[in-house]
């Protein structure tokens, strides 16, 4: 098994594309909130979540304790921090990277984002990360990175980078002023809006060409 490569944090930023921010400009206007966020939306991949390069991903639970009827997947540069940073500024924020790698969160369908999906989110085995770090000095501007994800070999989606909302600097800055970040944890910088659809046994691969390829298999609907 792949060492995994998570300290203590796997943390996700969600709504972080700007073409789906775009797409729900209308629903941003309705209650409860009644505009856009105005700071990064947050959520945890916890311990049990863990996984890692070539592991089967299992197959997600539902709502009725038997195998969940529909699975997704997205795919993102994870930032590898290398030292403590407690309200840094955008400007130094990239000093704090040890490195890059790749980051999967598999769940189930998204219906609301006004609320932490944690039957979705928070299930066994769902976020691996890997398979390696790429040290921070080999990529010039992380910004200019793309993000594919391919299903038994066909490409199903294709996310640059330069499309996030909060940029990757921006990112780690805002972060380091809601929780100070410790060496070793993970921040997944934002996910292709679009999420998508897979099936049990299937072999999901996310790459980012500077940094590599993460691959695992999903495992059978349990019976």
């Amino acid at each position: 098994m792949t060492e995994n490569l998570v300290s203590s944090k796997l943390v996700c930023v969600a709504l972080n594309d700007t073409t789906q921010r775009a797409a729900m400009a209308a629903a941003f206007t309705d209650a409860p909130y009644k505009q856009a966020p105005t700071q990064p939306v947050l959520y945890y991949k916890p311990r049990n979540t863990w996984n890692t390069h070539g592991q089967v991903v299992p197959w997600a639970i539902g709502g009725d304790g038997g195998a969940a009827d529909a699975m997704v997947v997205g795919g993102s540069l994870g930032v590898v921090i290398g030292k403590t940073a407690c309200r840094v500024s955008a400007e130094q924020a990239l000093s704090y990277v040890q490195g890059y790698t790749l980051v999967a969160d598999y769940s189930l369908p998204e219906v609301s984002y006004y609320r932490p999906d944690i039957r979705g989110k928070c299930q066994d085995g769902t976020a691996p990360v890997g398979p390696q770090v790429t040290t921070a000095d080999a990529i010039t501007d992380p910004d200019a990175l793309e993000v594919l994800v391919h299903v038994n070999g066909a490409c199903q989606s294709h996310f640059p980078l330069s499309r996030l909302h909060d940029n990757v600097a921006n990112i780690i800055a805002k972060l380091s002023h809601i929780m100070t970040l410790q060496p070793g944890e993970v921040i997944a910088t934002g996910f292709c809006g679009e999420r998508t659809p897979v099936q049990p046994g299937d072999t999901v691969a996310i790459e980012i060409g500077a940094i590599g390829t993460l691959v695992n298999t999903l495992g059978e609907r349990a019976a």
